[in-house]
């Protein structure tokens, strides 16, 4: 099955290392991430999880709640979670799913639905699309996938951005220009008339063309 933006993100029942979830429950009324490893004591993943552990207060803040996987078992999460708080000075507060069925891996897509076997044996090469970032919005779709190659290290802080635009544009007719941070002008949609934004935005805005306007970004505290 593959899957696409708006799509609704397949539940799933697993195991994790803070004991069984239904995804979709677990998740409750916000929003969640769920991005995934193709195997336990990798060097990259293992600086990734690491990074998440240290913004994962950042995330709550946005009510988002972090979730990982690694087609391993549970069992084995526990141990490389050691390594992780030793070598990242980071402790994971956050689930760690175990996936050796490679089940959850299929149903997202990471692998192919007629792979054989489990996790035993396989090798962090042959799980190599096993490493994607799905961003999971309150009414359970899609909002944004990435897969990354092995070797390249995941920016959470693109991320962590991501989720601010979109949580912004979510509540407000706006999108977000290049390389916006919170805080920064935003674009007023094209779908919004000039009559429209002298009500939604009274304070007013800077056309560059009729079909690019630029406003301060809405509900930002001065």
């Amino acid at each position: 099955m593959s899957l696409r933006l708006n799509d609704i993100a397949p539940d799933f029942y697993a195991a994790t290392t803070q004991g069984p979830i239904q995804f979709h429950e677990w998740m409750g009324n916000g929003w969640a991430i769920l991005f995934s490893h193709p195997k336990d004591f990798t060097p990259v993943c293992t600086t990734e999880l690491g990074y998440m552990a240290k913004l994962a207060p950042d995330f709550a803040k946005r009510n988002c709640k972090i979730i990982g996987l690694s087609v391993d078992p549970v069992e084995s999460h526990f141990k490389w979670e050691k390594d992780i708080e030793e070598t990242q000075g980071a402790a994971i507060t956050y689930p760690m799913i175990g996936d050796p069925d490679l089940a959850i891996a299929k149903l997202y897509d990471m692998l192919p639905a007629d792979e054989p076997g489990t996790s035993e044996g396989r090798t962090a090469a042959t799980n190599q699309t096993v490493r994607s970032v799905f961003i999971v919005g309150p009414d359970k779709k899609i909002k944004l996938q990435l897969t990354y190659p092995m070797t390249t290290g995941r920016n959470f802080d693109e991320i962590l951005r991501v989720l601010d635009s979109m949580q912004l544009t979510a509540g407000y007719k706006v999108a977000t220009p290049v390389n916006w941070k919170s805080g920064e002008d935003v674009i007023i949609v094209p779908a919004v008339s000039d009559e429209e934004a002298k009500e939604k935005f009274p304070e007013g805005w800077k056309t560059i063309k009729p079909y690019l306007r630029f406003v301060k970004q809405p509900g930002k505290q001065k």
